[in-house]
């Protein structure tokens, strides 16, 4: 994720000249943001700050630094307020967000007076002068992702904010709730300058009571006979024709929500849970949420689940063809401490662990796998083990130059999985948990799955004397090679791979000493058990 998230700020920083700055799990930015209200950020900065923060969400400053203007509405019934005051044929780029609201993003205008408000409207807030937002792909702390709305809405030029819109944001009123405007006087409905947009309020509120489309027509030509001035017939029935429109077209945006939210999610779920997330309240709503889970079991994308009424399950029915005729069968060139290249070989897209008994020299092991591979490889070090100095100190025993290590180094204790480098050589030192060790499995699959054409060493605790780590069997379950060490001795547990195809490495073991905290002096030869 890291890497992706990167990549999308330097191109909203390059591509569209905004203003980006990294924001954390609690949405507030990771630094003192005031002077890039003002200035954008380099393309420097930008790599330096994800490099800190790989996982950091993007924010974008809103306002003239960025030229963008956005409308944050948090509920359906802000959206809905929201979209009544735009015109039916205006495109905007787009963001849903992880709770189902709607990022709608404007060109900033230099003669807006707009800063930051909340609760303008039910719902909706906006960010201007002085603000920000977070932009896909970025991803919550509860791991939910805002996402673009059909595609990479940026793409679409951005459009002014239409005046009724920016009125009711300037003014603070509500505007046409429940299908009229509560602010303004009774005498004032239906004249000029207002009778346009009251007419299509009736002909929308009509038309969302599925009332025949002869009798709106006919509600509709008395109103409009009766505007100040009067409303020509033709002109009714083209509100007439927009209401059904944009009635069929919230249809068509809640399916797309629906299948979006129901496509995100994995295991099982409730109707109940849909109607919650995209705030869903009328019966009518529901309804139509019931109409779409039921076609989406049709078409075998999920299923009934349980015995709960309303209670479903997402089909994970994607799978990717296995070109097995033309698979690179050449094992990844790494060179192992003890030679184990020689036993075992290893594939891009594989993890290795090895579990190691306290102080029986898994870091300097691990260590000596970063120096025998750094020269051909992006090797990136993830360590929990101690600080920078003391790494610095550990490193100085080896007979090697601290200048001449070129892997990188990083601070980390947990969630591994989401700063491995697909494509380089990760090693994990070392991967921390103090309960619940039947989590190690998942732990490592979830590495596992993030990797491509890179690879993956992980150091795990275990007991004296045993051969698993922490997590026992379900820890072997992943791992294409499973190192175990004690003092003294180290094992290879699981070779899937034989280097030699007459050369079981399985349960061969090798004696040695530490010498110095970093140099291995073999005592013995590989051999096997009796």
């Amino acid at each position: 994720m890291g890497n992706n998230l990167l990549s999308a700020a330097l191109n909203y920083a390059e591509k569209f000249n905004l203003s980006v700055i990294p924001i954390k799990p609690d949405k507030k930015p990771f630094l003192p943001w005031t002077e890039f209200q003002t200035r954008r950020a380099s393309s420097e900065e930008i790599k330096k700050w994800w490099g800190q923060w790989p996982s950091a969400m993007v924010g974008i400053c809103t306002g003239e630094v960025s030229g963008i203007f956005v409308v944050d509405c948090d509920t359906q019934e802000g959206y809905e307020a929201v979209q009544k005051l735009l015109p039916e044929s205006l495109l905007m780029p787009t963001a849903r967000t992880p709770r189902g609201g709607w990022h709608l993003y404007f060109r900033w205008m230099e003669d807006y007076k707009l800063t930051v408000g909340a609760g303008v409207l039910p719902g909706v807030d906006f960010r201007g002068q002085g603000g920000y937002i977070i932009a896909p792909p970025s991803t919550n702390a509860e791991g939910k992702a805002y996402a673009w709305q059909d595609g990479l809405p940026l793409d679409v030029e951005l459009p002014s904010m239409p005046g009724a819109l920016s009125s009711a944001l300037n003014n603070n009123k509500v505007h046409y709730r429940g299908g009229v405007d509560s602010s303004v006087d009774s005498d004032d409905f239906f004249t000029v300058g207002r009778r346009d947009e009251d007419l299509f309020s009736i002909a929308n509120a009509l038309v969302r009571g599925n009332l025949p489309e002869k009798i709106i027509k006919q509600a509709l030509d008395i109103i409009a006979s009766n505007c100040k001035p009067p409303f020509p017939s033709s002109e009714a029935e083209e509100k007439i024709r927009s209401a059904m429109v944009r009635a069929e077209r919230r249809d068509r945006t809640l399916s797309t929500d629906v299948r979006e939210w129901v496509l995100s999610t994995s295991g099982t779920f409730l109707s109940t849970d849909v109607y919650q997330c995209l705030q869903l309240s009328t019966r009518d709503e529901k309804k139509n949420v019931s109409i779409i889970l039921k076609r989406m079991c049709d078409e075998g994308e999920i299923e009934r689940s349980g015995n709960k009424n309303g209670q479903f399950r997402r089909l994970d029915n994607e799978i990717e063809p296995l070109d097995w005729k033309n698979a690179d069968i050449s094992p990844l060139p790494l060179r192992w401490p003890f030679g184990i290249e020689h036993l075992v070989s290893v594939y891009p897209g594989n993890i290795a662990v090895i579990a190691g008994a306290p102080n029986a020299g898994k870091t300097s092991f691990i260590l000596n796998f970063i120096k025998l591979n750094q020269q051909n490889h992006a090797v990136h070090l993830f360590s929990s083990e101690g600080g920078p100095e003391e790494l610095n100190m550990r490193i100085s025993k080896f007979d090697l130059p601290l200048s001449d290590w070129t892997f990188k180094a990083w601070d980390r204790s947990g969630d591994f999985a989401d700063v491995i480098r697909p494509d380089a050589i990760n090693v994990v030192d070392y991967l921390e948990l103090h309960d619940d060790f039947f989590k190690v499995g998942g732990m490592l699959k979830a590495i596992s799955d993030r990797l491509k054409n890179g690879f993956c060493l992980i150091a795990l605790q275990k007991n004296s004397g045993r051969d698993e780590g922490l997590g026992g069997a379900r820890g072997l379950e992943k791992p294409r090679l499973y190192l175990a060490m004690d003092n003294g001795r180290l094992k290879i547990v699981k070779g899937k791979s034989w280097a030699n195809r007459v050369n079981n490495p399985n349960g061969q073991s090798i004696n040695f000493k530490l010498a110095d905290g970093c140099k291995f002096i073999t005592e013995s030869k590989w051999t096997r058990e009796s």
